[in-house]
């Protein structure tokens, strides 16, 4: 997620990550439609792609991601008005500091955000163990 972003900076970059219930599985990028540094709106052509690859994978949409370029890991106004999935996890990167990437997730439910703990595993590796 974090190359990227990198790679689609200075605009705003995005994805679809398929997963089951609490685990995220796979990354799956995507152009941003709206070409912008301050929005996205993941392609309508890698939004199908990409949905025929979860179904293919056995995985669920569990999240949506997307950089912030110039600003901070965290849910902006327009983030929260565009929140349409709120069983999904909303991940974001900023790349405000490019030497010093953040990745966040959150939960975005009628405004309300939430955020949640990211842990990342070794392949083959569970949380906790």
């Amino acid at each position: 997620m974090i190359a990227h972003a990198r790679a689609e900076a200075p605009l705003e970059a995005c994805g679809i990550i398929g997963g089951s219930g609490e685990r995220a599985l796979r990354f799956y990028p995507a152009r941003n439609a709206d070409r912008s540094p301050v929005r996205y709106t993941v392609h309508p052509e890698d939004q199908l792609r990409i949905l025929w690859e979860l179904e293919e994978h056995g995985e669920e949409l569990w999240g949506i991601f997307h950089s912030h370029p110039r600003s901070e890991a965290y849910p902006s106004p327009t983030d929260v008005r565009f929140a349409y999935y709120p069983e999904a996890y909303y991940v974001i990167a900023s790349l405000a500091d490019p030497a010093r990437p953040v990745l966040r997730a959150f939960r975005i439910v009628d405004g309300h955000i939430t955020e949640y703990p990211i842990v990342f595993e070794a392949p083959g590796e569970r949380a906790g163990s």
